[in-house]
């Protein structure tokens, strides 16, 4: 296996900021040698050094892991950049879509000209250690000795003008956080992600049609947004899916289920919808959770690419991790649409998949319980 090396990287926008900087995280997460552990909250800071009246910064940092280069990483980030709209100038402090810079690289020290590992403003600017002590707070910066956390604490005052921004969640790619408040449908002369909308115009002249048409002009950019709703799992953040929302059990010690739960999906293979319920249980231990997360949790894995033997291991696994229960049960029955309307175009048929992690893998009564009541 190719050696990985710790990274943190640092996100900033101060131009369509609630769009991009989502936008950025998901392509982050979806490079194949990116891999992000960790993602801090949304920060917002006033610009430095740019021109009066220039809309404030939101900041984000996200930490995890590479096989690429240095040299290789900071290629992929400004390519990224560029994907973005991203047009650098002379005035580097001038308003921009995005800002991708690596911050740190394990603990590699080294100038490579016009930019450095670690990144230097780490100790020179607060809208850059803040959102970095938020993910990787013990990480020795290699010159001061200090860990980003204590570089936060030596700037009370700095700290000060970056403040978390508490409407803003990562857990969706844009603000409205249900689909009956996510704006579909587009508006006259708006562009939305020219990139994207290219790539669905191309296919439709592919399969015959003419993008420019009236029915068509503006599918491109409705495809864009449905897409970027029907994946926004690839962005979701679990801490903030969560959201603190895990009791002491005091004494519950019953099978805890919810059943039911509607959940759509597309399958990976011809990203075509499949869609169904699912039962989740747990045998407590110490802890239990609020039961919206739980259909949550569901919706997170639901809402990418998926194939639905995997989505049902990763609902279990997830359960397991944030609560560390005796056991976790995961039922899931769906169906589809790449059966029912293509190939054998079955219309009737259905696929069940279970996981069975602790007592109920091993205990074939707790296991014949759960599974009676998913039925019942």
């Amino acid at each position: 296996m190719t050696d990985q090396t710790p990274i943190a990287i640092n996100i900033g926008s101060n131009v369509d900021k609630e769009r991009c900087i989502p936008h950025a995280i998901r392509m982050l997460r979806r490079h194949p040698q990116i891999h992000i552990d960790v993602m801090s909250r949304v920060f917002r800071s006033e610009s430095v050094g740019g021109p009066d009246g220039a809309p404030e910064f939101h900041n984000v940092a996200v930490a995890g892991t590479t096989d690429l280069s240095p040299e290789a990483l900071r290629a992929e980030l400004r390519a990224m950049e560029e994907s973005m709209g991203r047009q650098r100038s002379e005035d580097k402090n001038a308003p921009r879509k995005i800002d991708l810079d690596v911050a740190f690289f394990g603990d590699l020290q080294k100038d490579f000209g016009d930019w450095q590992v670690p990144d230097p403003e780490i100790v020179e600017q607060a809208h850059v250690a803040v959102p970095l002590a938020d993910v990787a707070p013990d990480w020795v910066h290699p010159e001061t000795g200090l860990t980003t956390y204590e570089l936060v604490i030596k700037q009370p005052e700095a700290r000060e003008r970056v403040q978390p921004v508490m409407a803003i969640q990562l857990s969706t790619p844009h603000h409205p956080r249900h689909a009956a408040e996510f704006d579909f449908e587009a508006r006259e002369d708006e562009v939305y992600d020219p990139h994207f909308e290219s790539l669905v115009s191309g296919m439709l002249v592919e399969i015959g049609e003419d993008p420019s048409r009236e029915g068509l002009a503006r599918t491109p950019l409705r495809v864009a947004k449905a897409m970027d709703f029907l994946t926004s799992g690839y962005s979701r953040n679990l801490d903030e899916v969560v959201n603190d929302a895990i009791f002491d059990a005091e004494g519950a010690d019953e099978m805890v289920l919810v059943k039911d739960i509607e959940f759509y999906s597309l399958c990976e293979h011809h990203m075509l919808p499949f869609y169904g319920r699912a039962a989740v249980a747990y045998l407590p231990d110490e802890n239990i959770i609020g039961l919206s997360k739980i259909a949550r949790v569901v919706d997170l894995f639901g809402r990418r690419l998926q194939v639905q033997e995997r989505m049902t291991n990763q609902i279990a696994d997830t359960i397991s991790e944030i609560l560390q229960p005796h056991g976790v049960g995961v039922v899931l029955e769906g169906k589809h649409f790449c059966m029912m309307m293509r190939g054998v175009q079955k219309q009737d048929s259905s696929m069940i998949t279970s996981s069975m992690r602790g007592t109920f893998k091993s205990d074939a009564r707790t296991r014949q319980e759960f599974l009676d009541l998913v039925r019942s």
